[in-house]
């Protein structure tokens, strides 16, 4: 499904989010600069080894790079081999080959070292893993002791109101303007609201990461709950 809509992927989610994501994903990136609780890792200065997972089409793994400055060096990791090509384009327009490199990986079995990374990030990729205990369980695996995983979701709106006006959107009106605007016929449009609705909530979600074996974990809630940003430090 995510093969059929690769190069509409940015259009669509700049559309469908009326440009929110890019804010969204901004201020995830600063949990990586300024973490909300002291730290045997204190990322601000010494995260150089990142791990994007899920990549998709690069955003997170540019915003990353840049923020955290020459230093920094991203694995851009992702199942889905033309969503990363995408990226990978965009990674080349910017000049940051030296700093992102793109691998396809799956993010249930991570092909890395114990403690190989500073910091792991994930944006609007968890609700779509095959196992998510074991995609944690890797994810905890990776991190250096004190480092941390910052994850994007979408999640689920605080008041009443709100989750009846984004039910009826995200059911109604996200497919119908997604499949126009890519020619989609797989069905990822329905496919992706039906998978939030399944996801856990923000409290669900912070419960999986501390099975995972997190010690400390935060959310924060944007737009209302639509998104959260969950972290979790090692």
């Amino acid at each position: 499904m995510f093969s059929s809509i690769a190069k509409y992927y940015d259009l669509n989610n700049s559309l469908l989010s009326l440009g929110l994501h890019h804010r969204w994903k901004r201020q995830a990136v600063e949990y990586l600069m300024f973490p909300p609780h002291p730290s045997p890792l204190p990322l601000g200065e010494r995260v150089k080894y990142v791990l994007d997972i899920g990549s998709g089409t690069g955003d997170l793994a540019l915003l990353v790079a840049r923020r955290l400055g020459s230093d920094a060096r991203v694995l851009a990791a992702d199942l889905n081999h033309p969503m990363l090509a995408v990226g990978l384009n965009k990674v080349r327009r910017a000049g940051l080959e030296n700093r992102i490199v793109s691998v396809q990986a799956n993010a249930d079995g991570i092909c890395a070292a114990n403690m190989a990374f500073d910091a792991a990030t994930t944006g609007f990729c968890l609700r779509n893993v095959g196992d998510l205990p074991k995609a944690l369980g890797e994810i905890h695996r990776i991190l250096r002791p004190g480092g941390r995983l910052v994850c994007l979701e979408f999640s689920r709106p605080v008041r009443k109101w709100l989750r009846r006006f984004y039910d009826w959107y995200s059911f109604s009106l996200l497919p119908f303007i997604g499949a126009k605007v890519s020619g989609d016929t797989t069905g990822v449009y329905q496919y992706l609201p039906a998978s939030i609705r399944s996801f856990p909530d923000q409290e669900g979600l912070r419960r999986e990461m501390q099975q995972a074996g997190f010690s400390t974990v935060d959310y924060y809630n944007l737009t209302g709950g639509i998104v959260a940003i969950h972290v979790a430090v090692k």
